[in-house]
């Protein structure tokens, strides 16, 4: 069987749940001694705050398109047989599955292993975008996976930046949630820049009536780490 019919890569519309047990069977065949698996799961709180549920989307083709890459990068590293991806779009409550990831091979090193290098690439390349909805607000996330690979390529490409600008990139990859984040403040006319770190930590009030085109588009988009531009936030 070829290792194209041996990946199943699958993005789930809003409010469908993901099947765990489905992916599992995809990937099991008797002669795989090992099965690995990964599901992230929407926690209750953060930093303090109460978690009501998670939302999240993505340009879907090449989220698709993505993982498959990244599955096949796998296949290069490691002996697999079967690799499973699915991901959720939508709200994702508390206690609910957002992503899962199934890998089956000969050895469990090799399925272990794959199993936690297709979630971080997932992270850190895939065009799906996630807002966490608290109980008094709501935050668009960037995983820290991303602030380092957007460093690594900076660094690879040979751009200019200054000690500020890297010690900025470093400073907020904190976690898997840590780094810059734009919040909607409950004024609909302004808007809060906000890092998880408290020191450091600047907040910009802006009226959107006042704001021309070009800061607004600067604020919507960033460049992926696929190397497209991607939305950040409407």
């Amino acid at each position: 069987m070829a290792s194209e019919e041996r990946t199943l890569v699958e993005i789930l519309e809003e409010n469908i749940p993901i099947d765990m047990a489905k992916y599992i069977t995809f990937v099991s065949a008797p002669q795989a001694g090992a099965i690995s698996t990964f599901s992230g799961t929407t926690r209750d709180n953060f930093e303090g705050k109460t978690v009501v549920e998670l939302r999240y989307e993505a340009y879907v083709p090449m989220a698709i398109r993505s993982i498959k890459s990244i599955c096949s990068s796998a296949r290069s590293s490691w002996n697999l047989h079967s690799i499973a991806v699915a991901h959720r779009l939508g709200p994702v409550p508390v206690g609910g599955v957002s992503v899962f990831i199934a890998v089956s091979a000969v050895h469990r090193a090799d399925a272990m292993d794959c199993c936690r290098f297709v979630i971080d690439e997932l992270k850190a390349c895939v065009p799906i975008w996630k807002k966490e909805v608290y109980d008094n607000g709501e935050v668009w996330k960037e995983n820290s996976e991303f602030t380092d690979r957007r460093l690594e390529l900076v660094n690879k490409e040979g751009h200019d930046h200054d000690e500020n600008e890297t010690a900025v990139v470093r400073h907020n990859r904190k976690s898997c949630c840590g780094s810059k984040v734009k919040a909607m403040n409950e004024e609909p006319s302004n808007c809060i820049i906000s890092s998880d770190h408290e020191e450091g930590n600047h907040q910009h009030n802006v009226k959107n009536e006042n704001e021309n085109e070009e800061a607004q588009l600067q604020r919507n988009i960033r460049k992926s780490c696929c190397g497209s531009k991607v939305k950040l936030n409407e």
